[in-house]
């Protein structure tokens, strides 16, 4: 004796297809974009003068000596701008605060 076993079309349809699925690879490689710098610019005006443009520098700006802090007051002035400091965001955004409540004329923060 002998069974038969029939199957619906959409079983057999379902039992025909099923197979494992394999999940694509993930890609491995990471791409590391750094972080834009951002220059602080001190603007010319009429009412600083260079003995507070220049200890304005040396007070908020880290690292800046006297001489420096003379040659970018003095480019200031003949150029119309210096770019004072240039680093990451956060920081630059402390020194161009610093530098305006300090009496400074800044320009805009801007991506180096």
């Amino acid at each position: 004796m002998t069974a038969v076993v029939t199957m619906s079309p959409i079983a057999t349809l379902t039992a025909m297809t099923t197979s494992p699925t394999i999940a694509p690879e993930k890609s491995s490689q990471t791409v590391q974009k750094p972080y834009p710098n951002y220059k602080v610019i001190v603007l010319n005006d009429d009412f600083n003068t260079f003995q507070h443009v220049a200890n304005s520098l040396m007070k908020y700006i880290p690292g800046m000596t006297s001489d420096r802090a003379w040659d970018l007051t003095n480019q200031v002035h003949y150029e119309g701008q210096a770019t004072v400091w240039v680093g990451p965001q956060e920081q630059a955004e402390l020194y161009h605060q610093q530098l305006s409540r300090a009496g400074l004329t800044m320009a805009p923060l801007e991506a180096a």
